[in-house]
């Protein structure tokens, strides 16, 4: 539509129109222009939806262990996650109607295989995509190391038992899962686009012990929107880390890891994101727990929000 009155705005620079009558016609059509490029703007969405999950409504998508997201704020797509199954993203992304080729850039929270399995799907239909991953040594996600770091070198040895014959190269690279995809592999907070932060933390618990993870946060008018994988650094870490760049945290979405939690636990880590954080409204998934999801909704009351496979939750303008 808009295209057409541009069109039209051309047409009139060429007509034998009076000087005067143009100007005014020209000046109406501008005008013209601006209102609809602010509703479509406008119509822009900002929403969260739910791709991949062990829970949900709609009967139409797969239910399946892991976690997948579509961003959609400020006019940016972003992917964060690729579930478990690659089949099953890719049912689940066309039974929603979502087009993977047009996005800004994905966000892979951590090397989880319930997280990256739909990698291979992704790459078939947007092989170019950027994608962000936590660096790690020797990761899924590949590695570039420094020779002079990399091992302890022995100049005695004869070259044919030294590694390069005693003359490696500058950087070694350590190859990745998926050659020629673009990752950009992360190690500290970082602003990816204006408003769009990665927290990039470090597991410290028994079982994911140095397991890297990233977290996306967006700022809005009305607070930070948060995204979290599995939460294995521990979700108070995170919180802590987004409420630097704001402190008022509008919504929380993903898994927080209490599965197996006693329920001690459960119950503290639901008092501290609604008392100390004073979290406005979460909306947990994935790897969160079942008895987490009770003691959560019980703490929230209507401030939490139900995200199963196929949810849609609109975000602040």
């Amino acid at each position: 539509m808009i295209h057409g009155f541009i069109t039209n705005a051309r047409s009139l620079l060429n007509t034998k129109e009076e000087p005067v009558m143009r100007r005014i016609s020209l000046r109406a059509l501008a005008v013209i222009i601006l209102l609809f490029t602010g509703m479509a703007a406008a119509e822009t969405p900002n929403r969260v939806t739910i791709l991949y999950d062990s829970f949900g409504k709609n009967p139409s998508l797969t239910k399946d262990w892991g976690f997948a997201v579509l961003v959609e704020y400020g006019g940016k797509r972003i992917l964060f996650d690729t579930g478990n199954n690659a089949k099953i993203f890719e049912h689940n992304v066309k039974a929603l109607g979502v087009d993977l080729r047009n996005l800004d850039f994905v966000v892979m929270s951590h090397r989880h295989g319930d997280h990256i399995g739909g990698l291979a799907y992704l790459l078939k239909v947007n092989p170019t995509v950027k994608i962000y991953a936590p660096k790690e040594r020797s990761g899924v996600y590949g590695d570039d190391q420094p020779s002079s770091t990399w091992y302890r070198k022995d100049p005695s040895l004869p070259p044919e038992q030294r590694y390069y014959g005693g003359g490696p190269p500058e950087i070694i690279h350590m190859g990745e899962a998926w050659p020629g995809a673009n990752f950009q592999l992360i190690d500290k907070n970082i602003e990816i686009a204006p408003g769009m932060y990665l927290i990039a933390l470090v597991s410290d618990k028994p079982g994911t012990l140095e397991l890297r993870e990233l977290s996306l946060a967006i700022r809005t008018p009305d607070g930070l929107v948060l995204l979290v994988g599995c939460s294995h650094p521990g979700v108070e870490h995170i919180m802590q880390e987004a409420s630097t760049i704001d402190p008022h945290i509008k919504i929380l979405f993903g898994g927080l890891h209490q599965i197996q939690a006693p329920d001690a636990e459960v119950e503290r880590v639901a008092t501290v994101l609604h008392n100390q954080y004073t979290l406005e409204r979460l909306a947990p998934g994935h790897c969160t727990g079942e008895p987490e999801f009770a003691a959560l909704k019980k703490t929230f009351g209507d401030r939490f929000v139900y995200a199963g496979v196929g949810s849609v939750v609109e975000l602040p303008k």
